[in-house]
């Protein structure tokens, strides 16, 4: 049965957007406090307050997410440093504007920076808004498993996702194969997010540049937007359509069963699917500005960060997959969470060599339709 409201694709047009993603949408003398989780002497550790950018969601949604959690462990492990979240509503675009302008940035670092969103931070500053840290000075850094950031390793990884399909299983089969949403099986009963103003749907626009190659993904596109694919502006709008069951899939994340349980949703109507075993790989950033005067007190957060109990607890109320080798998660992530068995991902230079010109490509073929 095909449940759904009349949709229309939006209109495009415009750079993607900068701001942090959400569900939808980043030392020294101090390295072993910040992973076994004793402060060291007052002589020796960090101090001052450091103040850190990122995304509403990561640290305003109550009782689900990490940043409070994150400030109250920080400040326990160096008693004299204070953590302060900043969430600047056009996102890493307020740091771009100040930094064009050669106006002081009021913050020392960021998290959740995507891989996209840094290569237009590159364009549009010269690559120089951030900063490499000192990779000797990070304890944790070693167990780092997801390491391609950029080149230069100013952003270093921090927590990580994969874009995938959901579907109500209760009243569609899983799509296996891309191709598939092609077919009348779908038709009508598909929504995705703007790729120009959402990174879930930008990420599954390079999902389909991965599958039918830079030469092809227009003509795929035709194929889905004929057979009723319908684009919507937003990760939020795409699921609450879901949820409000207009349609049986969408693209979204693999971890949304850890939601749905968490919640007492019926798991049968949020199945992950991942067409041909794959997925397209979220991953997300933290790193330090170069205007800063914070370096040490900067590696000691990002050292922190990537430090078993952070991992953790990044995985239980952010729900993103952890980037080390020694995090542990709860239960439930364990359970319900999935990683695709080939995740897709593209370099931080081929998005620098391509990203503009594919994204030119889609809008066209939407205009076309």
């Amino acid at each position: 049965m095909m449940k759904r409201r009349t949709y229309l694709a939006t209109a495009v047009g415009g750079a993607l957007g900068l701001a942090g993603c959400t569900g939808s949408d980043s030392p020294g003398e101090t390295s072993s406090a910040a992973s076994t989780g004793t402060a060291t002497s007052t002589a020796t550790e960090p101090s001052g307050t450091l103040t850190v950018a990122t995304y509403g969601s990561f640290v305003d949604a109550p009782s689900s997410s990490p940043g409070p959690w994150l400030k109250e462990e920080f400040e326990r492990r160096y008693p004299n440093a204070t953590l302060e979240w900043v969430t600047p509503e056009s996102g890493i675009n307020h740091y771009i504007q100040r930094f064009n302008a050669d106006a002081a940035l009021e913050a020392d670092a960021y998290v959740g920076l995507k891989v996209p969103e840094l290569v237009r931070v590159d364009q549009q500053t010269d690559g120089e808004l951030f900063e490499r840290p000192d990779l000797d000075a990070l304890s944790n850094w070693e167990h780092v498993t997801s390491r391609q950031f950029d080149e230069r390793n100013r952003l270093l990884p921090v927590f990580t996702g994969y874009c995938s399909f959901v579907y109500d299983g209760t009243d569609v089969s899983e799509p296996s194969t891309l191709r598939a949403l092609t077919t009348d099986t779908y038709e009508d009963n598909v929504l995705v997010q703007n790729p120009t103003s959402d990174n879930t749907g930008l990420y599954f626009l390079l999902w389909t540049i991965k599958e039918f190659g830079p030469d092809g993904y227009r003509d795929y596109w035709r194929e889905l937007l004929a057979n009723g694919v319908s684009v919507l502006d937003s990760w939020g709008s795409v699921y609450q359509a879901f949820s409000e069951d207009e349609v049986d899939v969408i693209t979204s994340y693999s971890n949304d069963r850890v939601y749905a349980e968490r919640s007492d949703q019926n798991l049968e109507k949020h199945r992950v699917a991942f067409p041909n075993d794959n997925g397209y790989t979220n991953l997300s950033g933290m790193g330090t500005f170069a205007p800063s005067d914070q370096d040490r007190l900067a590696e000691a957060f990002l050292d922190f960060m990537l430090s078993p109990e952070a991992q953790g607890k990044l995985a239980e109320l952010n729900v993103s997959f952890p980037v080390t080798d020694h995090a542990s998660v709860p239960s439930v992530f364990e359970e319900h969470a999935k990683e695709p068995p080939n995740p897709q991902m593209y370099s931080y230079e081929a998005l620098a060599d391509n990203l503009d010109e594919w994204l030119r490509g889609w809008e066209r073929t939407i205009a076309e339709s």
